[in-house]
């Protein structure tokens, strides 16, 4: 059964590896659980809070695969590869723009 998940971890080692972005969001992820948790979040808080935090790494997860794929399709410049990954890359910024509006909806009320 473990066997199954060893291409996650890989991947999940990888990601660490090549994507410092990742390791930042994740140490944001870990500060507004902190924060959450001392601010006695509801139910439901936590749960927008937790679909903010994981489609952030989601995206950027998505973004370092497509940034690899697209890498493997060609070492040279092509327009195509670059929208590709702006395309992804932007992705991240909406998710990162939600999780901004979601954390600032449920914690400036209570810092205030």
């Amino acid at each position: 059964m473990i066997k199954r998940f060893k291409p996650a971890f890989n991947g999940g080692l990888t990601l660490l590896r090549k994507d410092a972005n990742f390791l930042y969001h994740i140490c944001c992820a870990v500060l507004v659980v902190l924060l959450g948790w001392y601010f006695n979040i509801s139910m439901i808080e936590w749960l927008f809070l937790l679909i903010a935090i994981f489609g952030v790494l989601i995206t950027e997860a998505l973004n370092t695969a497509i940034e690899y794929a697209v890498d493997l399709t060609t070492k040279e410049y092509h327009i195509w590869a670059k929208y590709a990954k702006d395309v992804a890359a932007f992705s991240v910024l909406l998710a990162s723009i939600f999780a901004v509006i979601v954390g600032s909806l449920i914690f400036i009320p209570k810092i205030f």
